[in-house]
């Protein structure tokens, strides 16, 4: 029987992507000069307004360790690996560094200002460095729980995982040419982020609900 505190956790898994969502919309359609297919979503951290996306970074962090958790618990009583759960958990780690630590200004914003390699503050480097734990982790997480539904006979939740996985890594890799300057991606550097974390987000929701589901079953 599953412990009442693991569905509220769980609860966090469903809230904490819509909730990233509705952030950027919200924030990247009122902030001047900011343009959502050109500038990352980091970059709302910057400015006096910065501390709304600072504050979704730190909350959706939390909200995804939460989820971590209800995790772990799900796998030890399944009696599956808890190697997904840990990763996940590292994401969660990745989003709250990235909320503490603000990012330097890119392709353009704000003000027209793009930080060179060779002037990145320490604050902009270590952003850089917890934000890879959620791009270089999910991907894992993905592999990990594309064998516990293999393992578990539900293919349709592996394929669908496989396939979330790879989208992930294939337009995380077309991000980083924007954001790295690369001619003709630079101007949509923003949109194929959005369309990364959005992918990451759908899958996070969905099974944090396939899961919530299994433990009103039990």
């Amino acid at each position: 029987m599953f412990h009442v505190s693991t569905k509220k956790l769980l609860i966090s898994g469903i809230i904490a992507g819509p909730l990233f969502t509705l952030s950027w919309l919200i924030a990247g359609a009122t902030r001047e000069g900011y343009s959502a297919l050109r500038h990352p979503i980091s970059s709302l951290s910057i400015g006096n307004f910065g501390w709304t996306q600072i504050t979704t970074f730190l909350v959706v962090g939390t909200l995804l360790f939460c989820f971590a958790i209800a995790l772990m618990r799900i796998a030890k009583t399944q009696g599956v690996s808890v190697w997904g759960a840990r990763i996940i958990a590292i994401c969660a780690i990745g989003l709250i560094g990235a909320g503490l630590f603000v990012t330097d200004p890119l392709s353009g914003y704000p003000s027209g200002l793009h930080t060179l390699r060779e002037n990145r503050s320490l604050f902009g480097v270590l952003h850089d460095a917890f934000s890879a734990l959620l791009f270089i982790g999910y991907p894992f997480a993905a592999y990990k729980y594309a064998r516990i539904f293999m393992k578990k006979k539900e293919n349709g939740w592996a394929i669908y995982t496989i396939v979330s996985g790879f989208s992930f890594i294939c337009f995380f890799i077309i991000t980083s040419m924007g954001f790295g300057q690369v001619a003709g991606f630079v101007d949509y550097g923003g949109l194929f982020q959005r369309i990364t974390l959005t992918i990451l987000w759908c899958w996070m929701t969905l099974i944090a609900i396939h899961f919530l589901r299994i433990c009103d079953n039990e």
